[in-house]
């Protein structure tokens, strides 16, 4: 019988400085529901999967620049920035911005209509940028 991966098959995988802070906050920010936790023998989180509330998932784990060889990337803070955007469908771009705005998110886009639906850009607090995108508004 064949096997079939748990997973979607493709989860971003973040890295992050202070990986158990950066999982309650993305539980917090987006919804979500730890599925798995590895902490290593040094305190940091070694891998994490977090199922969001639209249905999605990431990984994420501390990163281990004396690793890097075999890891491969970095936290955005310790890079400058990040080199992706990570796309997460909604159904209400305003109030997934709202809620990651509470819990620390800067906006770096407002929510606007466009001609493919709604959209809002924000910046979480460990350097990862997120595209909000979900229906447009109704006009009344």
């Amino acid at each position: 019988m064949p096997s079939a991966p748990p997973d979607p098959p493709v989860v971003p995988y973040l890295m992050v400085r202070n990986g158990a802070r950066a999982l309650d906050w993305y539980v917090r920010a987006f919804g979500g529901r730890p599925v798995e936790r590895h902490d290593m023998d040094d305190g940091r989180l070694g891998h994490a999967m977090v199922e969001l509330a639209n249905g999605g998932a990431i990984y994420l784990s501390d990163e281990f620049p004396e690793l890097i060889e075999r890891v491969g990337t970095l936290a955005p803070d310790c890079l400058g920035g990040t080199t992706v955007t990570v796309a997460l469908a909604v159904d209400d771009v305003d109030a997934w911005l709202a809620r990651a705005e509470a819990e620390g998110a800067v906006t770096i886009r407002p929510p606007v209509d466009e001609f493919y639906g709604r959209h809002a850009k924000l910046r979480d607090p460990f350097g990862h940028v997120w595209s909000l995108t979900g229906p447009k508004r109704n006009e009344a």
